[in-house]
């Protein structure tokens, strides 16, 4: 499940930050020192940036194994306000203070809390790092837009990862993230639906209150 989460917070939630690292540029298709970048990719990518600011979401989380049998199933709610986060599901929450993450396991009944860190860009608990290296790390690609005015944007890693692309569905127009699927080389897949997307009314927790859970032990790993 953590790993699940990982996923979730690089992925999709990861397009909230750096919104500089999106550069539109006048020809289809163009050239910078890290290689190609594709327009209408970047176009894309950049709407689901401003969307993702400040808002508060559901979503679904889905595992296919390589048969597209599903193996798992779980619902979070997300909130993202610029640096800061939280996931809650029923077993786990993280949360983000956009300095210190914690990392709630229920079950466990403890609590692990670590320093965000600079990075090469690949942790995928540090979003705001992935996206600054973007360019280092990740392929934009525009698939195609849809009839329903979606428009698919794969990120292909340039470097040796677990899963070999990172499909983005996103509204054209609004800029509102609709999916994302996570491809792995066994074929086996990893799905993230979203819903009931509230925009610019986050209010929430984005730290751990130890007060509160007296019975959780406190694994402080800073």
């Amino acid at each position: 499940m953590k790993s699940l989460l990982k996923i979730l917070l690089c992925a999709g939630l990861a397009l909230a930050f750096h919104p500089s690292s999106f550069t539109l540029v006048s020809a289809q298709i163009t050239h910078n020192s890290q290689g190609r970048l594709d327009e209408n990719a970047t176009a894309a990518l950049k709407k689901a940036v401003k969307k993702l600011q400040n808002v508060s979401f559901t979503v679904k989380m889905t595992a296919l194994d390589s048969q597209k049998k599903k193996t798992f199933e779980r619902q979070a709610e997300v909130n993202y306000l610029g640096s800061k986060y939280s996931v809650v599901t029923s077993e786990e929450e993280i949360y983000c203070d956009g300095k210190t993450v914690w990392y709630w396991n229920k079950q466990a009944k403890e609590v692990s809390v670590n320093n965000i860190e600079e990075d090469d860009g690949m942790n995928l608990l540090n979003p705001a790092s992935l996206m600054s290296h973007y360019n280092d790390n990740f392929r934009a690609k525009y698939i195609r837009t849809d009839d329903d005015g979606t428009a698919i944007v794969d990120l292909q890693p340039r470097s040796a990862q677990s899963f070999h692309k990172i499909r983005l569905l996103i509204n054209e127009e609004s800029g509102e993230l609709k999916c994302i699927e996570v491809h792995k080389y066994d074929s086996s897949r990893e799905i993230y639906t979203f819903s009931k997307q509230k925009y610019g009314k986050v209010k929430g927790t984005f730290s751990f209150d130890t007060k509160a859970h007296p019975e959780v032990d406190v694994i402080d790993m800073r």
